[in-house]
């Protein structure tokens, strides 16, 4: 392990599989003897939680794109600030189920086009990026059915409707091809075990990777 750790992030529409496959990969790691923070976006710190009240329940019209922004890079902030920076400081691996990518998605495209202001309040508050990012592709109307079928509060995204989905898939994919180097994209629409061999396989690639690199 290197002395700044390793920061991995999940990516994909509502319904993908990521929470769960990011759950499955910090297992994993840490019976590999890895010391594992596994949080989530936006959240993972007191303040940033609060946020996520927030932002995830309520009427789908809540809130206006630019204000959503302002709030996830609030709590991005605060995330960075009390989690991330200091686990990675002490060689920890940090993974992160949804980070700035799903910012780009859902404020930068989807509900408006804010991408540049996105990716300058990144820059000017953030100024970090996952070592790797594992997109979990899914079909928009399996995903949006899964996401439903949790029957859960925190639903505000989802009820904006298949449609936003689509527009979501398409946008995660463009993401992978823009930030090439650190993405990975796996089809989730397979069973959920063929999913985290596929995960296991690429972080563990990653970090051999980044071991041989650091040594």
């Amino acid at each position: 392990m290197s002395a700044t750790g390793h920061f991995i992030s999940f990516e994909g529409i509502d319904g993908s599989g990521k929470s769960t496959q990011a759950r499955l990969l910090a297992d994993h790691l840490r019976s590999l003897g890895h010391d594992v923070i596994l949080t989530r976006e936006p959240g993972g710190s007191p303040g940033a939680e609060e946020i996520r009240a927030l932002v995830l329940q309520g009427d789908p019209d809540r809130w206006s794109a630019e204000t959503e922004l302002l709030l996830f890079t609030a709590a991005r902030r605060d995330h960075m600030e009390r989690l991330i920076l200091p686990a990675l400081a002490e060689g920890k691996i940090v993974i992160c189920d949804r980070f700035a990518d799903s910012t780009r998605m859902y404020q930068g495209l989807s509900r408006g086009d804010l991408r540049a202001t996105v990716d300058a309040l990144h820059d000017l508050m953030i100024e970090r990026e996952p070592d790797l990012t594992i997109l979990i592709d899914m079909d928009p109307a399996q995903g949006l059915a899964r996401a439903k079928g949790r029957q859960g509060i925190e639903e505000r995204f989802e009820d904006f409707g298949a449609d936003l989905q689509t527009r979501m898939r398409a946008g995660f994919l463009a993401l992978a091809e823009e930030f090439a180097p650190r993405f990975r994209t796996i089809d989730g629409a397979r069973d959920m075990e063929t999913v985290a061999a596929d995960v296991r396989h690429t972080v563990e690639s990653h970090l051999n990777t980044a071991h041989h690199l650091a040594t």
